[in-house]
């Protein structure tokens, strides 16, 4: 099956999550990507580590499809590899600040003299252009400085969410503009360049409620797992676990006071709409919650299912390896890895295409696997990729 991506080269400067995800989309949907990263590993490539080696959980997912190239762009032999590399590159992707990049040769006007039509995604925790456009920042920071942190937990104690979805979706974004860079090179034959932020995508996943406080004052707190803009939408205590029930509109209320038996709150002002509901829906998760205690996690999520009420379980990490819809679809692929006992669970592309899906065709690469044959491409004879190994260049 042809790929939509293939005959197109990537080059893979990122670091963590946002920049390596890009780059990890593309390589599901066929291009060719370049993992480049220091000479003794990148950071990221050692989180969580799970293999003989010390390879990381996260890394076995971000660096699949990608072939594995270590090299010090900070050298002058580093820069003129980068230089031969960017002149058979299509994208370049770099999570790195402004001012690193050009002290790498990775900004816009270096990577077009080498070649004019290259598209550069970036990604940095603020983007150009304000005060902040140097600083440096994870997930955690966009998930602060948005509102999010302050509107998870309580009042008392700001929470940041688990998962780095700011991240992930920084990462989805770009590679968003990357696809859409690509086509518009198709029509006009010219690069430019992509820019993500991870500031940029945690304002864009709490604009509605920026828009809110600022039209009119809500003042909104947190209020732990319970939904303020419509109820019941809590997470509950069974007698054997957890289960988040999630309700929205006036259907699915109605639904739920009937099994509730409080059909009575149907005509209640204080239950009229979907806001009042939240306002009001502190009341409204105490009687579930005094339902849910009565009974097992099955009992609830059964009774729920019956009258079509959107519920599951709190599950743990391991129930979730274990459970039959996962498996059913076949979402998360084994894939071998050396130095692990057995393979890896990796995630598949997230969004499935009926014609052209994404694929998991290579695990990701052990450290400079790939050099060799990448400097060999490049027109390296081995005495000089011995030298450039010997010089700590690559």
């Amino acid at each position: 099956m042809t790929k939509v991506l293939e005959g197109i080269r990537v080059l893979d400067f990122g670091r963590y999550i946002a920049g390596p995800y890009c780059g990890t989309l593309l390589g599901d949907m066929g291009a060719e990507v370049i993992r480049i990263e220091k000479v003794d590993g990148s950071e990221d490539r050692f989180l969580s580590p799970i293999s003989d080696q010390g390879d990381g959980a996260l890394f076995m997912q971000l660096a699949r499809n990608k072939l594995g190239l270590t090299l010090n762009p900070m050298k002058p032999e580093g820069r003129e590899i980068v230089k031969k590399l960017v002149a058979t590159a299509d994208v370049v992707i770099a999570n790195l600040p402004p001012d690193t990049l050009q002290r790498m040769g990775l900004d816009y006007d270096s990577l077009k003299a080498s070649r004019s039509n290259i598209i550069l995604t970036t990604i940095s925790a603020f983007g150009r252009g304000g005060p902040y456009s140097n600083r440096v920042g994870f997930d955690g920071l966009g998930q602060a400085m948005s509102g999010a942190m302050y509107m998870t937990g309580t009042p008392d104690q700001p929470m940041k969410a688990y998962p780095p979805f700011v991240d992930f979706g920084t990462a989805s974004l770009a590679a968003f503009g990357t696809m859409v860079a690509l086509y518009e090179r198709q029509k006009t034959g010219k690069g430019q360049m992509v820019e993500g932020s991870l500031f940029n995508t945690a304002l864009t996943m709490m604009n509605g409620t920026l828009i809110e406080q600022s039209a009119i004052q809500r003042n909104r707190v947190a209020t732990l797992n319970r939904s303020q803009t419509s109820a019941p939408a809590d997470t509950f205590k069974t007698k054997d676990g957890w289960v988040l029930v999630q309700s929205v509109g006036g259907p699915l209320f109605k639904r739920w006071a009937d099994l509730m038996g409080e059909q009575h709150w149907l005509d209640d002002p204080r239950f009229k709409d979907d806001i009042t509901r939240g306002d009001n829906a502190e009341l409204i998760s105490a009687r579930l919650e005094t339902w849910c205690a009565e009974r097992t996690s099955k009992e609830v999520l059964d009774a729920m299912e019956e009258v079509r009420l959107p519920a599951g379980p709190v599950m743990s990490p391991q129930e979730v390896l274990d459970d039959p819809h996962i498996a059913a679809k076949g979402l998360l692929q084994p894939v071998a890895y050396p130095g692990l006992d057995k393979p890896a669970p990796l995630m598949q592309t997230p969004v499935e295409l009926s014609a052209t899906p994404g694929e998991i065709r290579r695990r990701a690469p052990t450290l400079g696997e790939h050099t060799d044959q990448i400097l060999q491409e490049l027109g390296y004879s081995e005495l000089e990729i011995t030298e450039l190994r010997a010089n700590r260049v690559v």
